[in-house]
């Protein structure tokens, strides 16, 4: 991985106190957090960052890992004089707040992971077919392939994004989050679709210190319920 500076990097820091960070979901941007960040700066130092390869952060120059994300995200942080930080994580971001946890014990303090991702949960037989038709069609006929086949996020990706999606979603971190030393709240909005309450439950069983709560909304529940979401990070926090 390039050397990290911080002229690639788009990121916001208000507030004074202890630092809390804030990771995004993947397509997302620190912009997403905007009801948390006013709230949270009243109390804390918030930072929020845009990763690389998105928001105004510069583009992927190759593809990422979520550990290379998790790399690249410590050295910015290092970089800000972000010291053990809490973290709010949505989505991807807590990919990424995983693996950092669990690769450095001692780089957070407590975490908080909503709608979170990593965990791939036992798929059907409509899957399983999909994927033998996708192979089968690329090896003679890679265009279309790439066309039909998919999700939309995916599509619409550039090649070296393309390559990094596939890095970051075909990783499951259950064994990460079993490391994890740290103090754990996983939120879950009870539509969540995206990231369904499996996925929460399949964490929570590989947590050493970590509890669920539901609360209303989808995988932006956060963004839909900000007052809900800030209250349950608040008492968290300072419980």
């Amino acid at each position: 991985m390039a050397t990290v500076t911080l002229s690639d990097v788009s990121f916001l820091q208000k507030g004074t106190g202890k630092d809390l960070v804030f990771l995004h979901g993947y397509l997302s941007s620190k912009e997403a957090f905007a009801a948390q960040v006013r709230y949270f700066s009243k109390y804390y130092r918030v930072t929020a960052i845009d990763f690389v390869g998105f928001g105004q952060s510069a583009p992927l120059a190759q593809a990422f890992s979520v550990e290379d994300y998790a790399t690249w995200t410590k050295e910015v942080l290092r970089l800000l004089d972000v010291r053990h930080p809490h973290v709010i994580a949505h989505s991807f971001g807590c990919r990424v707040a995983v693996k950092l946890a669990a690769v450095q014990p001692d780089f957070f303090d407590k975490i908080l992971l909503t709608g979170a991702a990593g965990i791939i949960l036992r798929r059907g037989f409509s899957y399983r077919c999909k994927v033998k038709t996708y192979r089968l069609v690329r090896r003679f006929a890679p265009r279309l392939a790439e066309k039909r086949f998919g999700s939309a996020e995916y599509r619409g990706l550039s090649p070296i994004m393309k390559e990094s999606y596939k890095k970051i979603v075909n990783e499951d971190l259950r064994e990460a989050a079993r490391k994890i030393e740290n103090e754990v709240l996983l939120v879950q909005g009870v539509e969540d679709a995206t990231t369904p309450k499996a996925a929460a439950e399949a964490y929570l069983a590989c947590l050493k210190r970590g509890r669920l709560t539901m609360m209303d909304g989808g995988h932006f529940a956060f963004a839909q319920y900000p007052l809900a979401f800030n209250i349950i990070a608040e008492e968290f926090f300072y419980g």
